[in-house]
């Protein structure tokens, strides 16, 4: 893979976001204007989503449900990063309009919602996701990454935004038949949509197959079992981890599903997906309660440090200022496999990342003597 490029200094292109819950109030307005993505929540409600095409022509529709209004948010943002790829929009639009597809959300979001009590894995999940996706893809190709689709000699920029947006958008559908490999499922469900969509957009067979395969690549892998080994697949895996706020997990919460899952998404307030200081990538979570580190260990921070994205990626969580609850800590930032934190009292502390699902993973192949052959 080939690293970054050298990047315009931090002062040269969009504004810093800010550095500790201390500047909040002064600094967010500042800060979302360098924004690529931004879900933002507030009074439990999914009110903002934003990307290059923000969805201000939306303010005088109206909406039946504030579900209907985010898809639609999403859709605006995901169509303005698509203008110039005219394969992966069409891609997009085709997908968007497949009914076997809305079919495959919707039931994946009841049997994760109604029978397991889990956080949304339908639809709305798919467009925010989906949208998240094309804000990465954005920023890690204008900083010169060159994603496996491209390295291999198999398309270009417009095939990779074509990959990752069907990727990211069909890669929990497999949910609906169990959770467990519901990877697995997904890939098999994905088959024949896929070929419905690709197969006008690329006659060539020889081609076809050669992208749908990041594209399965991308669905098999996005939830680290396995961990994905292209770019594509990576950034399907990360943006399916910011989508954490408690917008997301507030319908879990009225349905009755009161574990740790559910209550820290609703510490989470808002993700931003912005040019990094160091890196391509950054991306910012502001929490009302301490109680969202969960959700940034167990879900965020794994999606980083365990795909080809670790050198593309920073990741820093930070304390709203109106938390309403006594400070402990006011920013963590992943460094390596740590995160390092910085308490309210000024103290500096570093704790490794707990991983709990690669630990099942490892104990499991050790468990069955596998994983030690190279056959």
């Amino acid at each position: 893979m080939t690293r970054p490029n050298q990047r315009t200094p931090e002062s040269e292109k969009a504004p810093a976001s800010r550095e500790g819950a201390s500047q909040e109030a002064g600094g967010q307005q500042r800060a979302d204007a360098g924004a690529h993505f931004r879900l933002s929540v507030a009074g439990g409600k999914a009110q903002d989503i934003e990307g290059k095409a923000s969805a201000s022509s939306l303010s005088d529709a109206t909406f039946t449900t504030p579900r209907a209004k985010l898809i639609e948010e999403a859709n605006q943002a995901i169509r303005g990063d698509l203008e110039g790829y005219p394969r992966a929009l069409a891609a997009y639009d085709a997908l968007r309009g497949d009914p076997e597809a809305r079919a495959h959300w919707d039931m994946a979001n009841y049997v994760t919602m109604r029978k397991l009590g889990y956080n949304d894995h339908g639809r709305v999940h798919a467009f925010i996701t989906g949208a998240a996706s094309m804000a990465i893809t954005e920023l890690l190709l204008d900083a010169g990454v060159r994603p496996d689709l491209m390295e291999s000699g198999v398309g270009d920029a417009d095939d990779v935004f074509l990959t990752v947006i069907l990727g990211t958008m069909l890669h929990d559908i497999g949910n609906q038949i169990h959770r467990t490999a519901h990877e697995q499922h997904g890939v098999a469900l994905a088959l024949p949509i896929l070929e419905r969509i690709l197969t006008p957009i690329y006659p060539d067979p020889f081609k076809r197959t050669k992208v749908r395969s990041f594209i399965l690549g991308a669905i098999n892998c996005h939830d680290l079992n396995p961990a994905p080994l292209t770019i594509e697949g990576g950034i399907t895996a990360l943006a399916d981890g910011t989508d954490i706020t408690k917008g997301r997990g507030r319908k879990a919460f009225s349905l009755g599903s009161v574990d740790i899952h559910s209550i820290s998404a609703l510490a989470v307030d808002q993700v931003v997906i912005r040019p990094g200081r160091e890196r391509p990538v950054r991306i910012d979570v502001t929490m009302n309660n301490s109680g969202g580190i969960f959700q940034v260990e167990e879900v965020l921070a794994p999606k980083v440090i365990r795909t080809p994205l670790r050198p593309y990626v920073e990741l820093r969580a930070s304390m709203r200022g109106d938390g309403g609850e006594e400070p402990i800590l006011s920013r963590v930032r992943l460094e390596g496999d740590q995160f390092v934190m910085d308490l309210d009292t000024g103290e500096q502390v570093t704790a490794e990342v707990q991983d709990t699902q690669k630990r099942v993973a490892e104990a499991v192949a050790a468990n069955l003597n596998v994983g030690s052959e190279r056959g």
